[in-house]
């Protein structure tokens, strides 16, 4: 399921999308969109696993940079060249059909996780811890594949390793943090906006449990149930403002950097299982395993069988590119 992720360059064509990697992409969006109404699970988890992570984050980088170009060199005459060609690095074809699925699904699944959480929450948190463990191969593999400063490849060093160890240590501490309850007014919901969307960028945080330690999930949830627009509109306004700031900073270490942020954010992603563990008590405190234990068991095997058949797919479609390309070559 997933496809090449490198940044256009301005000027450059796109490679033309076909009816059905279109289609896959809308499905992509969906399972991004679906992962952050559900406390816990990280929407950038689900697109890197899905291999988009990247494509997104640089599209979005040279996407926000096409506003500001278009903002400052308007208003000081300076013509639009500056953000065509930011707009024109911007992977449309791939980056408008995951939009329209993250909208579709944050809209139409909110109710239906909300349902099922209540309903089955054991069983539903251990269907994503599955999804999560299986899903740290994705960053720990791309990170071994990438060069260290001197150029080397492979095996992590041991100060990676260490450094790995201490952000999923510092995220697990964030998981663990007792809910709060904020009242939803514009001045919290801007902060708890930018806050989420800054999760959603982060491989391995949730916004929604972020939204949760504040006390926010139900109302936002039950905003965009309702289609509160007053309280939506304050909350886009936040998650604007993390994108900008957020966005462009891991675009920025993504390309002088990568192995290294690559390192962390699976330390981020190991550290974030905490909050998946699938029994907890109605303050979200873990406990040892009680009825039901067979279900949530299964439904951990499951969502690691998943991504693990996922990722062999993605394993030999690559061999196989890379077979056809040297024949042709030959």
């Amino acid at each position: 399921m997933t496809h090449a992720s490198s940044p256009v360059e301005a000027g450059e064509p796109q490679a033309r999308r076909t009816p059905l990697l279109v289609a896959l992409d809308v499905v992509r969006g969906a399972a991004i969109g679906t992962a952050e109404t559900v406390p816990g699970v990280s929407g950038g988890t689900v697109a890197l696993m899905t291999g988009v992570y990247e494509t997104l984050l640089t599209s979005a980088g040279h996407l926000i940079g096409g506003i500001r170009a278009t903002v400052t060199d308007g208003l000081r005459g300076r013509g639009l060249s500056h953000a065509r060609q930011q707009f024109a690095r911007v992977r449309w074809g791939v980056v408008l059909p995951i939009g329209v699925g993250m909208v579709v699904a944050l809209l139409g699944m909110a109710h239906v996780m909300e349902g099922l959480l209540e309903d089955h929450p054991e069983t539903m948190r251990g269907l994503f811890l599955g999804l999560v463990i299986a899903s740290l191969a994705v960053p720990f593999r791309h990170s071994r594949a990438s060069s260290t400063r001197a150029g080397h490849t492979g095996a992590w060093t041991g100060r990676e390793w260490v450094i790995g160890a201490v952000a999923a240590i510092a995220v697990g501490i964030i998981v663990s943090l007792p809910a709060g309850h904020l009242s939803p007014e514009p001045y919290v919901l801007v902060p708890a906006g930018a806050l989420a969307v800054s999760a959603l960028v982060l491989p391995g945080l949730s916004g929604s449990f972020l939204l949760l330690t504040l006390g926010l999930y139900e109302p936002t949830i039950a905003a965009l149930n309702d289609r509160d627009l007053g309280y939506l509109a304050w909350f886009a306004i936040g998650l604007a403002i993390g994108l900008v700031t957020i966005v462009k900073l891991l675009q920025w270490l993504l390309e002088h950097h990568r192995r290294l942020t690559l390192v962390i954010l699976t330390g981020v992603m190991a550290g974030s299982l905490l909050a998946l563990w699938p029994w907890q008590d109605a303050d979200g405190v873990r406990v040892a395993p009680t009825d039901p234990i067979l279900a949530p068991v299964l439904a951990m095997l499951a969502g690691a069988a998943l991504v693990a058949v996922v990722l062999v797919a993605e394993h030999r479609m690559l061999e196989r590119r890379q077979s056809r390309a040297e024949a042709t070559e030959a």
